[in-house]
Formats: structure tokens, C-alpha cells, sequence
């Protein structure tokens, strides 16, 4: 518990509660409600103390806490990750005799990471709770990551009673004027009739449509006082459910464009993951002999072993998959948002190409990438409307084999001289060899990360959870918590959970470590270890003439003693024979594991797209930056 969850505000009173509003209420100015707050009777503070509130799990709810709880099971919520604190302390005691299992995490960033990846992972949102104050703006960073990925969340926040809003309180924040632009929508809820049903709307709009994570704020009073009320079932705001279905027209144009295509190709990203449309893709594809990419959260939607995949695209991405996009004349996009960092220079991006763009979400089309046929609906239903409109595959063998002849030509290899230290691609490879294909790999954010994405062979969904858009490093642990989880609930105990970290990435959330160690959790955490902020000293080598100023870690811990201190298992790796058996004996280990991994401190990320460049100009080496 950190020390300022383990403080509570000094004042348990509770106003007449308001009614529920989906903006945040307007802060309180009257200085006489502050000045009489200190003189509140006797009797209204006895009303409502926690000693007198109603045991929670009765039949009725008999406070706006045990209303809360109520809500979350009726949304069928099965896990819960936090930290407790003053102001959520009465949603926690209403927990105590829920079938909700709550995880405590050492940290709230460490929590929201968790249950941003428990929802990767099972396709529901996770929960994530937080006393007000800097328990709340903890979870900010958790909220932003799982914002940016389109990662459907409910983050639970404590806040100090409603009469004590805007009066500076103890461990007071504007919660939902900070994590306003961060959420898809956020609700103070000052009423405690109908706060079970507000979490239960918040809960259900995180997984409506396109997903994010809302956010309820709770004041103690709203939590505290008695109610009759009865949540009703978890529903999204009427009008916010979309059509799922594109408009017919469109389809059929769309259908046109890519029956006249020759070199045709897919994009597949995110949004057929958790439109759970990976199905329709694969068959979409292979029906009609289009050549596939993906974006990096679109890893998984198609396999990577299939002939037809070029794997991902972008700045790290492979040459051939830049280079198809680079030269197709028909691209395929189907839940993408056209981000930065799959793009590079727009103007170079599928030059040649005409755009079918599918995406649920009316706000992606043409932002960032013109769409010639836009396509708005469902991932999985739009792919199903195209399969049908399209009446003949495209010619497309000759372009078959060019992408082909672009994976001979651009392979993803890497030398391992004997006179050099360990190469962390061979570590990568060693790990994916050992595990099923339904292993779940997590990662930190930078070099690591990237090594990972592109020397893992992914197959399978919901087995690739990283942060994208945010680029969070920490994101690592947290999430291999919320994997592993999210793993046991679904009934899959016996699947490998394996995080792949870097010693910067590792170091910010390495007290998560301690919740794996209690929860006895069979985790396996490989730490690339290169002494350095690797992105950034590469970057700095390419384009700082190699002034690594702040990116040298050579203070780094011994991380195999540092988890044995933590009671995991700790291993070291510092030369290839040591790989094979020491990667067997971490995943054998029953519990947390953490593999020291001592890498070439210079190895570097290839291919390259440089920031802003051409998808089809990329650096194969460090020469070529």
C-alpha cells in the first residue's frame, strides 16, 4: 500500500446527495458550506458512519458502496485491480464479501496497466480502483495508454465528500476534469440512488462501440449514505450503440475497387482484434489471395506463419510489409486509426493506392489518411458485407510474388559473431521456440519491445499486450499481472505468461514484482539488459552525433539478486550456451521468474523508418541512418 492510500480525510459527513451527472459537478465556492462543514452535527456524522453502515452483499443494497459493487457483478466484472484508500475505503469494505476477487497492486499506474491488460486479454473491460487525490492521479497514466490504444476500462476513483468539492480537501483532485480528455466519458456521481447504475453504464460504454475507459469519481458521502435502490443491468447511454452494418452503396463500390485491384493488400489493425473479427479477416483474406499486413496493436489478427502474411508495418516493421504498402494500388484498412508510426510521411504512405477504409468509429475516416471508400460499421460484419459484394478475387499472382521476392529480399536476420556479446533477437526466438502458441507476451516500451514484436511469431489475438500509443514504459509487469489473471479466469492455468522487459522499462515499475510474488503467479520476465535507454541512445547515435546524454544505465541492479530479494526466482544469462537450459528452467519454475539478460549494449532495432520518412526508404543498418 503506498503511504499516502494508508491516510484517510478526517471528515466522514455526508450532504443531502445530489443528482447523478454525466459532466463533473461545478466546484464548491460557497465559503460558508466550508466553514460549517467544520460544525456539522453530531447526529448527521453518526447517520452515516462506516460502523453503522449495512453489512454489504444483502439482498438490497443498503448503501450507495455495496450499490457499486452490486453493479460491477451484475456487469459480471470478475476481477478488480487497486489500491486502497480514504475516500474508495467504503467501496472496499463493500468488496469484502464479493465474488469480485480484488488484486491489491503496489502501485495505482501498476493497476490500471493491470486491468488494461486483463481486458486485452479476455475482451471485457478490466477495473481499476483508487482513493481521490494522488490515488487518482495515479491512474492517469494508466487511463491515457489504455485511451490511446482504444483499451476498454473502468477506473473507480474515491473522492472527498461533495460539501468539501472544491474547498482544496485533503487528498482532493479534479478527477474528471483531469481525466476528461482522456476518457471516452466521465460521471461524478453525487447521488447514491442511482450510482449503481451509473458504474454499470460507465462499465457497459467502455466495451460499446469503440473501446476506452470511462471513469466513475465517488464521494465518500455518495458511497456511505443508505439507499433502496437496486442497480438494474449494465447498459451503455442510449444513442451510443453503433450500427453495425456499412451502408450498402459504399460496400459495393468498395467491392469494385478491389475486384479491378493488381496489387491489392490487407491492413489489419487493432480494431479486428477487439472487434473480435480476427475470423472474418483471415477468411476475407485468403478467400481472395490478398497479401496481409498489420499495424503493431494488430499483431495476432492473422497468423504470421500463414504465406500470405507480411507481419507488421511502420518504423520497425518488416521491409517487405513497408515495401508492399509502399507499392500496393488498393490498401484494405480495416480498424486502424493511421497513426504516426505505422505512416511515417503521409504524402509517402500508399502513394499509389486507392483506400478502403472500415473502422467503427465515424472520427478515424480520413483523418490521417484520405479514405477513397470509407466504410463505418463493425470490423467483423463490414468484412462479411465485402466477402459477399465481392464476386471476383483480383488477379493478383504476379503481386503475390513480389511480395514474395521482397521477403527474400529484406529477410529478418541478424548475425551472432562469436566475439560479440549476446544478441537479444536470439533470446527472443529462444523464449517463442519453448512456449505453445497461445503463449501471452508482454513487453516494456522501447528496443525490447520492438525485438519482440518482430522476432515472436504471433498466431493467435489477445496474446500480443504492449502499449502503443502511449509508448508507457513500466507498461511491462503491470501487465503480465493483469495477463496472467485474465489467463486463470478464462480457465487457462496451465498457458505461459512471458514479459519481455528492458532494464530502463523494468526499473519503473519493479515493485509490481511483489504482487506477482504474493499472488504466487507463474509469470517469466526476460530483462534485455543493455545499460542503456536503448531507443534512445540508437537515436541518439543516428541523429545526435552520438552524444548519449541521460540513456547511459550503467547503474542498473543486478535484477536475478533484486527478484531473489522479492522472493521470485532469479536467473542470469550473459553467453548463448546458457539460453536454451536457463529459458527451460524459468518457464518450468512454479511462480515468478526474472531472467537477467546481458545483451550487446550496441545491438540496434532494424529496419529503421526514419521519424517522418517514407515507408519504403528504410534503414537495414546503423550506416544507412
Amino acid at each position: 500500500m503506498t503511504e499516502h492510500a494508508a491516510q484517510t480525510e478526517p471528515t466522514d459527513a455526508a450532504p443531502d446527495a445530489g443528482t447523478a451527472a454525466d459532466d463533473p459537478a461545478d466546484p464548491v465556492t460557497d465559503s460558508a458550506a466550508a466553514t460549517e462543514q467544520e460544525g456539522a452535527s453530531t447526529a448527521d456524522a453518526e447517520e452515516i458512519s462506516p460502523g453503522d453502515a449495512a453489512s454489504p452483499a444483502t439482498e438490497e443494497p443498503r448503501t450507495g458502496a455495496d450499490s457499486v459493487v452490486t453493479a460491477l457483478e451484475n456487469a459480471g466484472a470478475k476481477t478488480a485491480f487497486g489500491v486502497q484508500g480514504g475516500a474508495i475505503m467504503p467501496v472496499y469494505d463493500a468488496l469484502y464479501e464479493s465474488d469480485v476477487n480484488h488484486v491489491t497492486m503496489a502501485h495505482e499506474q501498476g493497476a490500471a496497466h493491470a486491468a488494461d491488460a486483463y481486458g486485452v486479454v479476455t475482451g471485457e473491460p478490466g477495473v481499476a480502483l483508487a482513493t481521490s487525490g494522488p490515488g487518482a492521479t495515479n491512474l492517469v497514466t494508466g487511463i491515457a495508454d489504455a485511451s490511446m490504444d482504444s483499451d476498454a476500462m473502468l477506473a473507480l476513483t474515491g473522492q472527498v465528500p461533495t460539501d468539501l468539492v472544491g474547498n482544496d480537501a485533503f487528498q482532493e483532485t479534479d478527477t474528471t476534469g483531469v481525466t476528461a480528455p482522456i476518457t471516452k466519458h466521465n460521471y461524478f456521481a453525487d447521488d447514491p440512488d442511482t450510482v449503481g447504475d451509473t458504474v454499470g453504464e460507465a462499465f457497459a460504454y467502455a466495451e460499446s462501440g469503440r473501446p476506452g475507459p470511462t471513469l466513475v469519481d465517488l464521494p465518500k458521502d455518495t458511497t456511505l449514505t443508505e439507499t433502496e435502490s437496486e442497480p438494474g443491468p449494465a447498459e451503455a447511454p442510449a444513442g451510443t450503440k453503433p450500427t453495425p452494418d456499412a451502408d450498402p452503396d459504399a460496400v459495393e463500390r468498395a467491392a469494385r475497387a478491389i475486384e479491378s485491384a493488381e496489387w491489392p493488400l490487407c491492413l489489419f489493425g487493432g480494431g479486428v482484434i477487439k472487434g473480435e473479427a480476427s475470423e472474418e479477416a483471415r477468411e476475407f483474406a485468403r478467400e481472395n489471395g490478398i497479401p496481409v499486413v498489420t499495424t503493431m496493436p494488430g499483431i495476432g489478427a492473422f497468423p504470421e506463419d500463414d504465406p500470405l502474411c507480411l507481419e507488421w508495418a511502420g518504423m520497425h516493421g518488416t521491409g517487405y510489409a513497408n515495401m508492399a504498402i509502399t507499392h500496393t494500388d488498393c490498401l484494405i484498412a480495416v480498424g486502424t486509426r493511421f497513426d504516426d508510426r505505422l505512416t511515417g510521411g503521409i504524402p509517402a504512405f500508399a502513394p499509389e493506392a486507392e483506400v478502403v477504409h472500415v473502422d467503427i468509429d465515424p472520427a478515424e475516416i480520413s483523418k490521417n489518411v484520405h479514405a477513397d471508400y470509407p466504410l463505418i460499421g463493425d470490423a467483423g460484419t463490414v468484412l462479411d458485407q465485402l466477402a459477399d459484394a465481392v464476386e471476383d478475387a483480383p488477379a493478383a499472382a504476379e503481386w503475390r510474388d513480389q511480395c514474395e521476392a521482397w521477403q527474400e529480399e529484406y529477410p529478418m536476420t541478424y548475425a551472432t559473431p562469436a566475439d560479440e556479446p549476446l544478441k537479444p533477437q536470439f533470446v527472443v526466438e529462444a523464449f517463442d521456440e519453448a512456449t505453445d502458441d497461445d503463449t501471452i507476451v508482454t513487453t516494456g516500451v522501447g528496443q525490447h519491445q520492438m525485438w519482440a514484436a518482430q522476432f515472436w511469431t504471433f498466431t493467435e489475438p489477445r496474446t500480443w499486450v504492449s502499449s502503443h500509443g502511449l509508448g508507457t514504459m513500466g507498461y511491462g509487469i503491470p501487465a503480465a499481472i493483469g495477463a496472467r489473471l485474465a489467463a486463470d479466469v478464462e480457465g487457462h492455468e496451465d498457458r505461459d505468461v512471458v514479459c519481455f522487459d528492458g532494464d530502463g522499462s523494468f526499473l519503473m515499475t519493479i515493485q509490481e514484482l511483489s504482487v506477482a510474488v504474493r499472488e504466487n503467479m507463474d509469470v517469466t520476465i526476460a530483462v534485455l539488459n543493455n545499460e542503456y535507454i536503448g531507443m534512445v541512445r540508437q537515436w541518439q547515435d543516428a541523429f545526435f552525433e552520438g552524444r548519449h546524454m541521460a540513456s547511459d544505465y550503467d547503474w542498473m541492479p543486478e535484477f536475478d539478486k533484486i527478484a531473489e530479494a522479492f522472493g521470485a526466482r532469479g536467473f542470469r544469462i550473459d553467453e548463448y550456451d546458457e539460453v536454451a537450459d536457463t529459458v527451460e528452467d524459468a518457464l518450468d519454475y512454479d511462480g515468478p521468474s526474472v531472467v537477467d539478460v546481458h545483451i550487446d549494449p550496441e545491438e540496434n532495432v532494424l529496419p529503421m523508418v526514419p521519424s517522418g520518412g517514407a515507408n519504403g526508404q528504410f534503414a537495414l543498418s546503423e550506416e544507412h541512418l
